[in-house]
Parts: C-alpha cells; structure tokens; sequence
C-alpha cells in the first residue's frame, strides 16, 4: 500500500474507497472546545497570530472526528493586513477595513511587509506540522485575488460587492494593479506556508460568483492560473485546489484553464454534470449543503449518500459546499463521517 496520505493521493488523480474527507471551517465556533480557547484572546486576529492558540484550534477537530486533512486556522484577510491595510474583526459585525477607494490607496500597499507581518503564521503551520501523524494531511490556504480585493475595497463583509464591481468596470487599469498586488503577495504567502509544512494549498474564491463570464475570466481565472503557475514554479508536486464559490458551468473553464489539481465544488454544483464534466479534468471535492449539515437527519443522511454515490467512483473528497455554519450540532459532524466510512 502507497505510504502517501489518502488526501494527497485523491489530489493526484487516485480514486479512494471511501474517500478522504475534511470541511471547510472544521475548525471553528461550532466547537465548544473552539469557544473556550478563543476566549483567551483579545480580538480575532490576535487569536490568528498567536501560534500556540492557532496551531490547538487547528488540531481539535482531529481529536474528535477521522478527517484526513488539516486546514491551517487562519483568515483570508491576514493579506491586506500583512500589506498594511487596518483590519479589524468587530463582535456583531464581522470584518471591517479601511476601504480602498483610490489608485492612491492602492499605492500605499507594501508588498515588503507581508513576510514579517504574517511569520507568526509560519510558526503555527511549524507546530502544526511537527504533531501531524503519518494519515493526516495539512492544508494551506489563502485567498484568491478577486475576493481578498472585494473585502479591501467594500470595507466589511455583507455587500453585493457594487463598488468592487463598479471599479473592476470602470477603472480597470486601475483595479488590474491591485490584482497585481494580490497575486504576487498571495503567490509568496503560499510559497512560505509549503515551504513551512503544508503539503496542499486552497485558494478561496468565494465570491467569484458576482462576476458575468468575461469578468470571471479576467479577475478570477487569470489570477487564481497566476498564482498556481508561481507556486509550481518553486514547488511543483504541491497540489492547489480551486474554490471559485457559485461559478456554474465555468467552474469547468476554471480548472482546465488555472491549472488546479483540485477543485472544491458547491452545493449547488448538479452531481451528474460534475461527474461528467469535472471529475474527468481533476479531482473534485465538495459538495454537502452547510445548511443540510445543520439540520442533519434523513435528508442530510440521504444527500450524503448521494454525494459518495455520483462522485466516488472518480478521483474525489467528500467536503461541503460552504464552511460549517456556528450553530451546527458537533454530532451532525461525526455522523457524516461515519456515514463516508461506511461504520453506519
């Protein structure tokens, strides 16, 4: 038997029974244990950037569930605040930032000052990685330009994104220097995590769905091929995987055209046109409903199977279509995974 871990094995075109697994946000406030060590810190980025803190919320779900992979717990906002945009987390109100709003602002961005302002993040994937068993896999991640871009210029979390798009439409030279920006610092934020210990990386492209066609391939599929092409140009072997969240049909254009090994499909991705049009071009992973996890039951249970069903017999792992929610019952968790490794 390969000594290679089942995850890095399904991201190189292996089909593995049962799959391997892990979820996006398993690490999280779902968790009581979470809630508990979160509390010992004033804010969440100081919970980020203290490695002893990140590296714990990392590993407690490994204690509880047979996931085969571990995602480094961090935030896809730590870029802006590594290129010295103000970042905050506000209780009640998620995200919020100094928002970009000229060529000015974006000037001011100092690509220089991310390795040290995110090493602390170097340090928690070193104590992650020396802890690992042989199984288990850990995840790097970042995330992707067009999405970063959306919180840097709206300001917080929450909009429809018009004034990203607006910018993205009106001024494009301008906006086409802050993708630039982005994809070199998120380019050597990746390169450092693997070069730290992670042996898989995800680019977060959540709300690449805003975008029409021609948007979506200027401001998602070409930086997300951009920064795969820079990673592989150091680190080959290490396989990306692509999460273009709401792409529908071009998350087919997406992998052929970014060069991803994987891509993380959502939930409302059709399991017959993902077999058929996905899982002959790379591995695909997803993709449960959060909101199905949350509810759990028959329906959840039957989804499931439905999932292992259309995607198992191809090059998969089992994920969500979206982060588990905060209110998901921990229990909801352990049942799908039991149900994936056939023990009900």
């Amino acid at each position: 038997m390969s000594n290679v871990k089942p995850f890095l094995r399904a991201l190189r075109g292996e089909t593995i029974t049962p799959p391997p697994c892990w979820f996006m946000r398993q690490a999280g406030r779902y968790l009581p244990e979470y809630r508990e060590i979160r509390s010992t810190a004033e804010n969440f980025l100081d919970f980020c950037f203290t490695p002893a803190l990140a590296a714990e919320a990392t590993r407690q779900p490994l204690r509880r569930y047979a996931f085969d992979a571990a995602i480094l717990f961090s935030d896809i906002l730590v870029i802006p605040h590594g290129l010295g945009q103000h970042v905050a987390f506000k209780q009640g109100e998620g995200p919020v930032l100094d928002a970009l709003e000229t060529a000015q602002d974006i000037a001011k961005l100092d690509v220089s000052m991310v390795k040290g302002r995110l090493a602390p993040v170097m340090e928690t994937l070193r104590e992650i990685s020396s802890g690992l068993d042989e199984h288990t896999a850990l995840i790097g991640f970042a995330g992707a330009p067009f999405t970063v871009a959306l919180y840097m210029i709206e300001g917080r979390s929450g909009t429809e994104g018009t004034k990203i798009r607006q910018w993205a439409a009106e001024r494009p030279n301008e906006f086409a220097v802050l993708m630039d920006v982005l994809c070199t610092a998120t380019s050597a934020y990746l390169i450092e995590q693997v070069y730290h210990g992670a042996e898989a990386l995800q680019l977060f492209d959540s709300w690449a769905g805003l975008l029409p066609e021609s948007q979506f391939r200027k401001w998602v599929i070409e930086p997300n091929r951009r920064i795969v092409e820079a990673v592989h140009a150091v680190y080959p072997d290490v396989p990306i995987i692509g999460f273009p969240r709401n792409a529908g049909i071009l998350y087919r254009d997406f992998v052929r055209d970014t060069g991803v090994q994987g891509v993380s499909i959502d939930a409302t991705v059709p399991l017959d046109w993902a077999a058929t049009e996905l899982l002959p071009l790379c591995t695909v992973q997803g993709n449960l409903d959060n909101h199905l996890l949350l509810s759990g039951g028959i329906v959840m249970e039957n989804e499931v199977r439905a999932i292992l069903s259309a995607l198992g017999n191809g090059p998969f792992v089992f994920n969500l279509g979206h982060g588990i929610l905060p209110s998901t019952p921990p229990d909801h968790v352990g049942r799908v995974v039991d149900i994936i490794r056939g023990v009900v």
